[in-house]
């Protein structure tokens, strides 16, 4: 995993620091970003989407932003992060959030490449060291989908942290779950979170649900589109080890969809160490 290294400072990075992180509990935090495009209607998708190409001076104070609200948290997934291209002005968008947000150690998994316009990633926040860390291609007609594995732990069991971001198709995302299933199966404590891209009643999340030993609160609200949420596609799956103290939906409209939050208390035969 990537340490953030000194750089210039930032203005966001005046705001508050975060308390160290308390031992046998956790913050979860996942955030589908959208490179950094705010949105705020439909018509966005429209008169933004070159965006998704093309550099923007906006960009880097909506990643503020987003570097702001992951400040409390111990660790954090985001999807729909560019890792370094032309339209994100060559900055690998994961070390950028990390940076502000004080992370020290962060990780970018590149899924699709596109030239030099856009490079398609997941990116993992921690402030703790992994043990390690494993880059999974999912499964799909078209590639370009992927899990990031992180594994966590000290002189204890360790816990997994699995992070996706699925395909738009039910019949894929059944395949890239079914895949995911198989990985987690053997784990006694796990977190899985990220875009899932459909709901947790789906047959897709169902069916993981229903062979392994995750679950998810049922208290959590939409959270897609951001500016009027309709629809659950992002998702905190916990394994029955965890107990989860808190969950919620956050208000904060910055991307096209709203971050889920999280906290847990782990078993005491998980140790993390910072």
């Amino acid at each position: 995993m990537n340490e953030t290294t000194a750089a210039p400072k930032l203005e966001s990075e005046h705001a508050p620091q975060r308390e160290d992180p308390t031992p046998g509990r956790l913050r979860l935090l996942t955030y589908n970003i959208q490179t950094g495009i705010q949105s705020s209607h439909y018509g966005h998708y429209f008169t933004r989407s070159w965006q998704h190409l093309f550099p923007h001076a906006d960009r880097p104070r909506t990643l503020e932003r987003v570097a702001r609200l992951t400040r409390p948290y111990d660790l954090v997934g985001l999807q729909e992060v560019d890792g370094g291209s032309l339209r994100s002005g060559f900055v690998n968008q994961t070390e950028f959030v990390s940076r502000v947000g004080g992370f020290p150690y962060w990780h970018d998994q590149t899924n699709r490449r596109i030239g030099k316009l856009a490079r398609h990633s997941n990116g993992f926040l921690s402030r703790y060291r992994p043990l390690e860390i494993r880059e999974h291609a999912l499964p799909g007609m078209i590639p370009g989908r992927g899990a990031l594995h992180m594994t966590f732990g000290g002189p204890g069991e360790p816990l997994h942290v699995i992070l996706l971001h699925l395909a738009l198709g039910a019949r894929t995302r059944m395949r890239q779950l079914g895949y995911v299933a198989e990985l987690i199966a053997p784990l006694p404590h796990v977190v899985v979170m990220g875009d899932l891209n459909c709901p947790a009643e789906s047959p897709e999340i169902r069916a993981l649900l229903d062979c392994t030993n995750l679950s998810e609160p049922a208290l959590l609200t939409p959270t897609y589109p951001s500016w009027r949420p309709l629809h659950p596609l992002d998702h905190i799956l916990v394994s029955s080890s965890l107990t989860v103290e808190r969950a919620e939906v956050l208000d904060y409209p910055v991307s096209d969809h709203l971050p889920v939050a999280m906290d847990i208390k782990l078993p005491e035969s998980v140790i993390l160490v910072p």
